[in-house]
């Protein structure tokens, strides 16, 4: 029987390395995501939706506490969460939720995960790199005992198949589910995207985004495989939808899709993300439920540091004041006046970097020592500009150009105080060197838009 006026239930339904250009909504012409889009239009659609740290154990460190990856040390994959770190599933267990953790974690440093490394969640079915345990038809997990499980099916099949089950059997009590999948990740050890074999040659040679159809890297050969994974995703979002309905628990419950970071299919560096450009850093982002149900689409620019403050909050869950995002329900209600015009993003492991990302610029930074591990750097080196309005794609790097001074040193200005706020030391962005651009002299005025 629903449970109908108190605590909702919340079910995170967490793809792995998936643009926001997947969907139909953001304009793919391929149906690959029917499920995605009737959530975004029935519930409500984050359009401007970006990590904050473009690569996966970074981003789901700061998924699981609503803290950037420098403040919890998680700066690079294989870092674990530190001990007595508080997750999410710490805030909903003491608010008298049962909570439960399916698919890939990779804030551990070896699998299967001892239960001191798995944040503090009942159940357990996960493996630290699900890539390193399992392949697309031997889906490989670790219980809370720790045992070896085979589950049957497509990866994304067998998931969702367990993620129904513990819907099932919690169904009388509030829960708290958080659904991890590794796909449309590609497959480590053999650098492929190993879509399920009904869809295996299904979009090979269809539609491109305009940035992979201009700079290519190995979308040729990876884009069908990846576009099958997602439909494949989405259809098991349609199922664990379908479950929900089916016992009575819609009116009661929270669905949140999202990812922790895009693919630009190494079309900006040598491998599929960790990198500035909306290819490495937009998500497809919606939730549906109370309070989510037909508030349309926001278009004010969201990070993933916002998610965690969010959902406690539309749990009734007090927010901590340590947590680094904002909730979005003000702007559920229109109320936009002191939301930020940015996101900011940390960027590890291809570089150390810091990006500001506002309605129309894209500005990134880079130490001038690549080969640093560092979380960060007291002098970094201007590196990449876009004018999103007029380059949407990201085709034109305008860092060089004197004709943009004004904009460069405002953003510049903006990025110092965003990584101070991010708990970040001062540091020294060095200007990059100018050339003259034969184009008009962009306006401050034009700058802070």
């Amino acid at each position: 029987m629903a449970r109908r006026g108190t605590q909702p239930n919340i079910i995170v339904f967490f793809t792995d390395q998936q643009r926001w250009d997947t969907a139909g909504v953001h304009g793919n012409p391929l149906g690959l995501t029917p499920n995605f889009d009737r959530v975004a239009v029935r519930g409500t659609h984050l359009y401007h939706s970006f990590t904050c740290q473009p690569v996966c154990g970074p981003a789901r460190s700061a998924m699981q506490t609503g803290l950037y990856p420098t403040t919890t040390g998680c700066h690079r994959n294989q870092i674990p969460l530190p001990e007595g770190t508080r997750t999410l599933a710490h805030y909903f267990r003491e608010a008298g939720y049962r909570t439960g953790y399916i698919g890939k974690w990779h804030l551990a440093d070896e699998n299967p995960v001892p239960e001191a490394k798995r944040g503090g969640y009942d159940y357990w079915l996960g493996a630290n790199a699900l890539e390193m345990t399992s392949d697309a038809y031997d889906a490989v997990l670790f219980n809370n005992d720790n045992e070896r499980v085979k589950l049957p099916g497509y990866r994304v099949d067998a998931l969702a198949d367990d993620a129904i089950r513990f819907i099932d059997r919690e169904q009388n009590d509030p829960f708290f589910l958080f659904l991890s999948f590794l796909e449309p990740h590609h497959q480590n050890h053999r650098d492929d995207y190993p879509s399920p074999d009904v869809y295996q040659e299904s979009y090979t040679g269809r539609w491109a985004p305009p940035d992979l159809a201009a700079l290519g890297g190995t979308s040729a050969q990876h884009l069908g495989g990846y576009y099958g994974m997602v439909k494949r995703l989405d259809e098991a979002l349609g199922r664990v939808w379908d479950a929900v309905k089916s016992l009575d628990l819609a009116d009661d419950t929270i669905i949140l899709f999202t990812s922790d970071h895009a693919c630009h299919f190494k079309t900006r560096n040598a491998e599929y993300k960790r990198s500035c450009h909306e290819s490495s850093i937009r998500v497809p982002t919606a939730l549906i439920g109370p309070g989510f149900d037909s508030r349309g689409q926001i278009r004010e620019l969201i990070s993933l540091i916002d998610i965690p403050p969010t959902l406690l909050k539309a749990a009734g869950i007090p927010v901590p004041d340590a947590m680094q995002g904002r909730p979005i329900q003000p702007l559920l209600r229109r109320e936009t006046e002191d939301w930020p015009d940015d996101v900011y993003v940390q960027i590890s492991e291809a570089q150390i970097g810091r990006a500001l990302r506002t309605s129309r610029w894209k500005y990134s930074v880079a130490s001038p020592e690549p080969n640093r591990t560092d979380a960060s750097s007291d002098t970094y080196v201007e590196e990449y500009l876009y004018d999103l309005q007029a380059d949407p794609y990201e085709l034109h790097n305008l860092i060089h150009y004197e004709s943009h001074r004004e904009v460069k040193a405002v953003l510049r200005e903006r990025l110092l105080k965003r990584m101070v706020q991010a708990g970040e030391e001062e540091a020294l962005i060095l200007p990059a060197e100018e050339k003259r651009s034969g184009q008009r002299r962009v306006t401050e005025a034009e700058a802070r838009r």
